[in-house]
């Protein structure tokens, strides 16, 4: 379950940035595709994220992860290359 979360991190933090990117860059040059990519790329984005925090949930008690290290890969999920911070420093000898 560990690679599942480890690759649901990548894939979490390239669905973030990939959202983010169409409303920064998109949205001023090209407002038609812009609506056209957001709901499919805000869905897989949501979805990548709620299996992120469910799987760090599963995967509390397994790996033994102490508050302060819970709290960080949580609130990674928030901020932009935060899942790739949790993959590297946590996840990475681990899977």
């Amino acid at each position: 379950m560990l690679k599942i979360f480890k690759v649901t991190a990548i894939l979490e933090g390239i669905s973030y940035l990939v959202l983010f990117a169409n409303m920064l860059i998109i949205k001023n040059s090209n407002p038609e595709l812009y609506h056209t990519l957001l709901r499919p790329l805000g869905m897989t984005h949501g979805i990548l994220f709620i299996g992120y925090i469910v799987l760090a949930f599963l995967l509390l008690k397994s790996q033994k992860w102490d508050a302060k290290t819970f709290a960080i890969i949580l609130i990674a999920s928030l901020v932009p290359f935060g899942t790739f911070y949790v993959e590297k420093k946590y996840l990475e000898n681990n899977a």
